[in-house]
C-alpha cells in the first residue's frame, strides 16, 4: 500500500472522528457499550492485577461461605484499568445484582436516600467518581454504609422530623482516579481498598489476544505485541486501538492482523511505538524546538502548541511524565535526555539562547 493511500484512509478516519484522542483512557457512551461485550465475567477471566485479584478473591470466598454480603470495595487507580469490569465480577460472584450510578448524578442527599430505600439485599451498589459526589450525600453514606440506616428529613425548619430508614444489607464498590479527595471517615468504612496499576506490555498482549477472539479477528503474536507496546499500560487503550488495526487490516489488506499491518494502521493514527499521539509529540516538540528543552512555563507552553492550558496539562503532561519524557519543575517544565532521543533530535550542548526582544526567560519561557 502507497503512502497516499495510507494518508486518504486517515483523512477518512478523521472526519469520522475516528482519530481523535484515540490514546486517551476515557470512554463515551459509545464506546462502552463495545467494552461490554469484551469484559471478562468472572474473577478467574480477569487478566492483569495479580495481587487485588487474589486478595479480592479471598474477600468474596469468605462472604459467600458466610452466606453474608462482601465487605464494602473501593477501587482506585487511572481509567481504564477495569475498576466498573471488576465491580460486575464482584456482583457475579456474589451472584447478586449490581446498581449501577456515579458521583457527579448524586448531588442531593435526596437521591442517594431514593437509590439506597430501593436497593434489594446483598445488592451491588457501584458508585463511579465516588470522589465527585456532594457533601450531603456522602455524609448519608456513612451510616448508610456502617449501620445500613439513614435518616429521612421529613418538613423544613423547626418541625423538621428524622425518620430512621432501616436498609437491607448491600455492597457499595467505590471507584475513583483520585482517592487524596475522598475524606479520611469515607475510606475507613470500605472493609477493602484497591488500588489498580498500569498494565506491563505481556499482559496487555494477553487482553489483545482475548479480545481478538471475541472479536472473531486473527491476530499473531507479533501483532498483539505491537498493539500491546502502544496501549499505555491501558487495557482500554489496548482494545481501542485493536478494533481501530482490525478496521484497518479488513479495508487495506486480507483481514488478518501481523506486525506489520498493526504498524502501519498505528501510523496511520498517529500513535507511535511508545503510546505518543500527536497531542503529545507537539508538546514535546514545542518543548525541544522551540525552548531548547526548557525550563518553559505551562501557559507559554500551551500557547507554542495552540491548546489550552488545562489540555496539555491534564491530557498530554501525565502520560509524558509517566514515560520519563518530561518533568515539572518549580521554574517549569523541562525535557528529559529521553525525549530528545525519542523524538530523534540532538541535545543541546548549551542554555538555550534568551528570546528576541527579552533580557532573560522571564516572560516567554516563565508564566
Amino acid at each position: 500500500m502507497s503512502r497516499d493511500e495510507d494518508q486518504q484512509y486517515a483523512a477518512g478516519a478523521a472526519a469520522d472522528g475516528g482519530v481523535d484522542r484515540l490514546v486517551g483512557p476515557e470512554a463515551d457512551s459509545e464506546e462502552s457499550a463495545v467494552e461490554a461485550a469484551l469484559r471478562p465475567k468472572e474473577l478467574g477471566e480477569f487478566i492483569g492485577q495479580p495481587k487485588v485479584r487474589e486478595q479480592l478473591d479471598l474477600v468474596l470466598k469468605a462472604a459467600r461461605q458466610r452466606n453474608g454480603t462482601a465487605d464494602h470495595v473501593l477501587l482506585s487507580g487511572a481509567p481504564g484499568l477495569g475498576k466498573t469490569t471488576l465491580s460486575m465480577i464482584i456482583a457475579a460472584e456474589m451472584a447478586a445484582p449490581i446498581r449501577i450510578t456515579s458521583g457527579p448524578a448524586i448531588q442531593h442527599a435526596g437521591d442517594l436516600a431514593a437509590i439506597l430505600s430501593s436497593l434489594q439485599e446483598g445488592e451491588v451498589l457501584f458508585l463511579d467518581e465516588i470522589h465527585r459526589m456532594s457533601r450531603p450525600a456522602e455524609e448519608m453514606l456513612y451510616m448508610a454504609m456502617e449501620d445500613f440506616r439513614v435518616d429521612v428529613i421529613v418538613g423544613k425548619g423547626p418541625g423538621a422530623t428524622a425518620i430512621p430508614l432501616e436498609l437491607p444489607p448491600f455492597t457499595l464498590v467505590g471507584a475513583t482516579t483520585r482517592a487524596g479527595l475522598l475524606p479520611p471517615p469515607l475510606r475507613d468504612r470500605f472493609g477493602f481498598t484497591a488500588h489498580m496499576e498500569f498494565y506491563e506490555p505481556h499482559e496487555l498482549e494477553q487482553v489483545v489476544h482475548r479480545s481478538a477472539r471475541l472479536l472473531d479477528v486473527e491476530i499473531d503474536t507479533d501483532g498483539a505485541a505491537e498493539i500491546a507496546g502502544r496501549s499505555r499500560g491501558t487495557p482500554r487503550i489496548a482494545n481501542r486501538l485493536l478494533r481501530r488495526v482490525r478496521d484497518y487490516a479488513q479495508v487495506k489488506a486480507d483481514g488478518s492482523i501481523d506486525q506489520d499491518i498493526a504498524s502501519r494502521a498505528l501510523g496511520v493514527y498517529e500513535v507511535d511505538e511508545r503510546g505518543l499521539d500527536r497531542l503529545d509529540r507537539a508538546v514535546l516538540t514545542a518543548l525541544l524546538k522551540l525552548f531548547g528543552g526548557g525550563p518553559v512555563g505551562l501557559s507559554t507552553l500551551s500557547v507554542a502548541v495552540g491548546e489550552e492550558r488545562e489540555t496539555v496539562e491534564e491530557v498530554a503532561e501525565p502520560f509524558l511524565v509517566r514515560e520519563g519524557l518530561l518533568a515539572r519543575t518549580p521554574r517549569g517544565r523541562i525535557a528529559t535526555p529521553a525525549a530528545w532521543d525519542h523524538l530523534d533530535m540532538p541535545r543541546p550542548t548549551q542554555n538555550p539562547p534568551h528570546p528576541p526582544g527579552g533580557s532573560g526567560q522571564q516572560g516567554l519561557f516563565g508564566a
